[in-house]
């Protein structure tokens, strides 16, 4: 599905799309795909940055919000994006620079339906009671929602994915790496140092005190692991 108030790139990006083998739908504006989307029910969203109204990154949000997990890559001239951060923090999970190459457009898209559908069978298989509890936090994997004395933790999509991963196996150390090719995928341009930033943030969210995390515990020079018990 695409979503962008340029009618040329809809003609353009049906035939890349469709002549790759993939079903195609398009909306001109943020609250006319918001409107598609519960119709559609499309794998993977192409969001223009700067429409009319409202924003690439507003919709991202209120997709979230909403709790839709399919891959949204953002779609941006080379001057529209001051800061990718608030891209990533809304809850997109990557970024193409227009005029773009169809072929890397295909791959990236490749790449987000292969993780997302191998985040699915994760999701299935990481708990078999579909949550996991550890003192007095609580992590609902298919809610995609994370409860601390009973009451919600305000995560984004981005920092519940990486505390799910290690709620999901406690004690089990998990390096950089290995939390970006998972929840970003190897071929993102997430920076790897990003994943210390979200650590802290969750940290501010879930403990007590961050500097002397309970749940979310560093292993010097290696990674993160989630405690086994508190």
């Amino acid at each position: 599905m695409l979503v962008d108030d340029d009618e040329s790139l809809h003609v353009l990006m049906r035939r890349i799309v469709e002549d790759a083998g993939y079903a195609f739908c398009a909306a001109f504006d943020g609250e006319e795909g918001l409107a598609l989307l519960a119709d559609e029910k499309p794998d993977l969203l192409l969001l223009d940055v700067m429409m009319p109204g409202m924003n690439g990154f507003d919709v991202c949000r209120r997709m979230r919000e909403e709790g839709r997990r399919i891959p949204i890559v953002f779609l941006s001239a080379k001057g529209d994006i001051v800061d990718k951060s608030i891209g990533f923090k809304a809850g997109g999970d990557d970024y193409v620079v227009k005029p773009f190459s169809p072929d890397e457009l295909l791959l990236r898209i490749e790449a987000h339906l292969r993780r997302h559908k191998d985040d699915l069978a994760f999701a299935k298989a990481v708990n078999r009671e579909g949550s996991s509890t550890t003192g007095d936090l609580e992590v609902f994997f298919n809610q995609y929602e994370a409860r601390l004395h009973g009451r919600k933790v305000d995560l984004t999509a981005k920092e519940f994915e990486i505390l799910a991963l290690l709620a999901a196996n406690p004690g089990q150390v998990f390096t950089r790496q290995q939390i970006f090719a998972h929840i970003w995928g190897e071929d993102s341009e997430v920076d790897e140092s990003s994943i210390t930033v979200f650590m802290r943030k969750i940290r501010e969210k879930i403990e007590e005190n961050p500097s002397q995390p309970k749940y979310l515990l560093t292993v010097w020079r290696v990674g993160y692991k989630f405690a086994e018990r508190c």
